[in-house]
């Protein structure tokens, strides 16, 4: 287990049963749509994305879920519409007719959508990496969009350069600090925390080459039965995926983190990320090592400090109590690598099931999922009382 300086050190913990056996509801099953990223509004209105990952890519980034599974571009057809030179939105070759079309600029549209998220003060976020295919972020594309809440319209842009957005980065998900209005965005691609002054849309990345925030490559993920190595090949270079999943306490002023091929929990205080005029190795002193807890995708935190991980190993959501033991709420097959999470009304916490230890660059043939036997989803549950009053003794 890494440790860092300056930072405190918790023992692991053992995953404990379930507290509650919750039942995992199915919202919406999308054959053929990889989705990553969800995120839901105070009334419970629903946006999902799908990143550029393969050739296999319908062309649609963003869009709202509505009942009975249908798909609502947003903000519109044509913020959807971009694609590569000589290729269509949805993939393959362009043709005569689609060519003649107008292309719209990386910085007018999505490019490759990671992550969606709607903040306490109910505004919805997008997080373009622009890195189709993961093979470099395309010029004016990086970039973080804030549509109001029905996601019709564009309220701003704020566009990364090369600083903050490097050619192998992958900016991944993104939490918001509405107190101070600052943006904390991991980077699994090459490794680090992007923090963004809303207010101006200045933007820096921390931490760079922090233990904390690379992939340990000791850690190689089984995700049923698969492990995340090169081509999907046995003897193949193990997957290296950095800071990954996220969590914000605004409540006690923390950001919590984790790589994805690692097990090991780290965080922050938040107001030691907003302070422009520390070192790096002030910053990397202020790192707390939590220890060790599951192979995870996605994360959040409830306002009891009680944080929730998708446990890819396990086809599982559990979660982190404050006093550090981990309890598995529910755990289902059809949680076939749960990626992203969202609190939603009620109670309830949203999921997607994006497969992708089942997608190119896992599998030996370099197969897609069947749609019509995989289907890519969104679930939810409905956290009980016993959960989400758990105390804290922080």
């Amino acid at each position: 287990m890494m440790t860092v300086a300056g930072g405190c050190t918790s023992a692991p913990q053992q995953l404990g049963g379930p507290i509650a056996t919750i039942p995992l509801e199915t919202v919406a099953l999308l054959p053929g749509k990889q989705v990553t990223g969800v995120a839901v509004t105070r009334d419970g209105r629903i946006f999902v994305n799908s990143p550029r990952w393969s050739d296999d890519f319908n062309g649609l980034s963003v869009a709202e879920l509505l009942p009975g599974g249908t798909l609502r571009p947003v903000p519109s057809s044509a913020f959807n519409a971009w694609a590569p030179a000589g290729s269509t939105p949805w993939g393959g070759a362009a043709t005569d007719a689609t060519m003649d079309a107008p292309a719209p600029t990386p910085q007018g549209a999505w490019v490759c959508v990671q992550s969606v998220h709607v903040d306490r003060k109910n505004r919805l976020w997008v997080l373009d990496p622009a890195s189709p295919k993961f093979g470099g972020v395309v010029e004016g594309g990086a970039k973080l969009v804030e549509l109001d809440p029905t996601g019709d319209k564009v309220l701003r842009t704020i566009s990364f350069d090369a600083s903050v957005a490097p050619a192998k980065s992958y900016l991944n998900d993104i939490r918001i600090d509405t107190a101070t209005e600052t943006a904390f965005i991991t980077d699994s691609g090459i490794g680090g925390i992007v923090v963004v002054n809303l207010a101006d849309g200045s933007a820096r990345r921390v931490l760079d080459g922090n233990p904390a925030v690379m992939g340990d490559p000791a850690v190689v993920p089984v995700v049923q039965g698969v492990p995340l190595r090169a081509g999907g090949q046995p003897d193949g270079a193990p997957a290296k995926i950095h800071s990954d999943g996220i969590a914000l306490d605004q409540v006690r002023g923390y950001l919590y983190w984790q790589a994805l091929t690692g097990k090991t929990l780290y965080r922050i205080k938040t107001r030691f990320l907003r302070d422009a005029t520390l070192s790096a190795e002030r910053l990397a002193g202020e790192v707390e090592n939590l220890g060790t807890t599951v192979v995870t995708d996605g994360m959040e935190i409830d306002e009891q400090g009680n944080i929730f991980f998708s446990s890819l190993e396990t086809d599982a959501i559990v979660m982190r109590i404050p006093e550090g033991r981990l309890l598995t709420l529910a755990q289902d097959e059809r949680l076939s690598w749960p990626d992203s999470f969202a609190f939603g009304p009620g109670g309830t916490l949203y999921v997607t099931s994006a497969r992708i230890h089942q997608t190119t660059g896992f599998k030996a043939d370099g197969s897609q999922p069947d749609p019509a036997t995989e289907p890519f989803g969104v679930f939810r549950i409905v956290l009980p009382e016993s959960v989400r009053r758990l105390p804290s003794r922080r």
